[in-house]
């Protein structure tokens, strides 16, 4: 199953539906898809849409799933990197009016940089990105927090 995350920003992410629904349509993609649309108004007879999921459907979807495609929101593509997925990240633009600025854009780029995460952007194949997913293996995601508590302790402990 590839699960396709698009938030809840207020603001409609269709170009990144219309793009997995040809793709399943003309069977480069031959798996279920299933996608947490938040607010983005979409209807398709090639995926299962589910607007907003508990959290517990939602840690259950990311443990099912095979690939995320995700928007570059912080806590979408950390939950897929924790749980070791495959994650694919596509930035909401703001000349698309997905988003109020571009900046996705620059998380999808350190995440890129760090070996966590593929990305897909305009003008490239998405089917290319989802083939080259295959054979991806992202290096594990490690959070800042632990260091920092780790910091905090010591400097407690040498007080």
């Amino acid at each position: 199953m590839i699960f396709v995350v698009l938030g809840t920003h207020e603001l409609p992410f269709t170009r990144l539906l219309e793009e997995v629904e040809e793709l399943k349509q003309s069977g480069v993609i031959e798996d279920e898809i299933i996608v947490q649309s938040g607010n983005t108004k979409y209807q398709s007879d090639y995926m299962t849409l589910k607007p907003f999921v508990s959290y517990e459907e939602m840690d259950d979807l990311f443990d099912r799933a095979r690939l995320i495609i995700t928007h570059a929101g912080t806590g979408s593509v950390i939950t897929g990197l924790k749980k070791g997925k495959r994650v694919i990240a596509v930035a909401r633009l703001k000349k698309h009016g997905e988003h109020n600025d571009d900046h996705q854009l620059e998380l999808v780029d350190v995440f890129l940089k760090q070996g966590h995460i593929l990305s897909w952007n305009e003008g490239e194949s998405l089917a290319e990105v989802i083939s080259e997913s295959d054979a991806f293996d992202p290096l594990p995601f490690q959070s800042g927090k632990q260091k920092m508590f780790s910091i905090i302790e010591n400097f407690i402990n040498e007080s």
